[in-house]
């Protein structure tokens, strides 16, 4: 029997990124990416005892040779195995200060987790996902989280602003690029409070009033099963009370 395909996901935590890890460990085994082991560790034993293949890789999305390594770990563990579909998840340098009280460091790391983050990603990503092209059951896909700062910079949001909005403009550069290679780089800003047990306590007049994060996850899902006639370059998704 082939061996089944990948999907690489960078950013997994307890909330989106693990349920975006699941929903492609449905088909796909998977590598789960991120700088604190125990974001991972839990969910790659969870999807490894109910059937499914895991491994979890710590990796600093901001760091060059951290993602090189876990790429390089990655062709080890799966030399046969073709590149599905890469995320870029990380949530790093979410940053809320009036300007005039932000570091330069503030605004480094902010652009170094994302907008680096993401360059090196695909980088590593991309080669992959051209050589899998003929041999996919889905067109080879490449996503990336924005937010609602990737088009609205907001009052004491300009480091993580500044961040998202090239995060997206590299995701449009890489469309344009690789869908007419028969790669599908998509990219969807998540405008909302999403329900992870970080925002448990925050109580709103609603109670379906924040994101499901599996609900975000069958979104990529659908991303990534769409057809090469029809490419969505962006989803937009939020919760139906949220303003916007």
């Amino acid at each position: 029997m082939a061996p089944k395909a990948l999907a690489v996901i960078a950013g997994v935590g307890p909330g989106t990124g693990a349920s975006i890890a699941r929903r492609f460990a449905k088909s796909y085994s998977v590598a789960l990416l991120a700088r604190n082991p125990t974001n991972y560790e839990p969910l790659v034993q969870e999807i490894n005892s109910n059937g499914g293949q895991a491994v979890g890789i710590s990796t600093d999305v901001s760091d060059t040779n951290s993602v090189n390594s876990a790429f390089e770990q990655i062709a080890k563990q799966y030399p046969d195995t073709k590149l599905a579909a890469a995320i870029f998840n990380p949530g790093g340098g979410f940053v809320r200060k009036p300007f005039l009280e932000l570091t330069e460091d503030d605004y480094t790391t902010a652009l170094a987790s994302q907008a680096k983050g993401g360059f090196t990603f695909a980088q590593r990503a991309l080669p992959l996902l051209l050589k899998a092209r003929e041999s996919a059951q889905h067109p080879p896909t490449l996503i990336f989280t924005g937010a609602t700062a990737s088009l609205k910079g907001s009052a004491n949001f300009a480091a993580f602003a500044s961040a998202k909005f090239a995060l997206r403009a590299l995701a449009q550069s890489l469309a344009r690029e690789f869908g007419p290679q028969g790669v599908h780089v998509s990219h969807a800003v998540i405008d909302g409070v999403i329900d992870i047990p970080r925002t448990k306590g925050f109580v709103f007049e609603h109670e379906d009033a924040k994101l499901s994060p599996d609900a975000i996850a069958d979104s990529y899902w659908h991303l990534h099963t769409q057809p090469r006639t029809t490419f969505a370059f962006e989803l937009d998704l939020r919760p139906y009370v949220e303003k916007w």
